[in-house]
């Protein structure tokens, strides 16, 4: 039997995190979401055990995106039907959908397995 001792569950309680969007930098708010979500941020991380907390957005209407970006980003999806490539600015999305934005930019920043 291993005499090892690791960490205990208390070290791997999830806490959660409010993180207030307004006049914020979408990339870097997304950063630092992936960044907790990940557990990046705690001693104890490991990336093969998901120590990572619980984070809450409000509001994401007030997110801004720096440059010309707020023209040129393009929201990309497929219906999988033949032809069905749908594409939305990002102006559009954020009248519509502007939680989806936030969404998408931290999921982009998370692992992929």
């Amino acid at each position: 039997m291993s005499q090892r001792i690791g960490p205990t569950a208390l070290a791997y309680a999830r806490t959660w995190h409010h993180v207030d969007a307004s006049n914020r930098v979408l990339g870097q708010l997304a950063q630092r979401i992936a960044i907790a979500l990940m557990g990046k941020h705690k001693p104890i991380f490991d990336k093969g055990v998901d120590c990572g907390d619980y984070v809450c957005v409000t509001n994401a209407r007030k997110v801004v995106v720096t440059g010309r970006k707020a023209d040129q980003i393009i929201y990309r999806h497929h219906t999988m039907y033949p032809g069905g490539l749908k594409e939305i600015k990002y102006k559009t999305m954020m009248e519509r959908k502007p939680d989806e934005i936030i969404r998408q930019a931290v999921s982009g920043m998370l692992p992929k397995n």
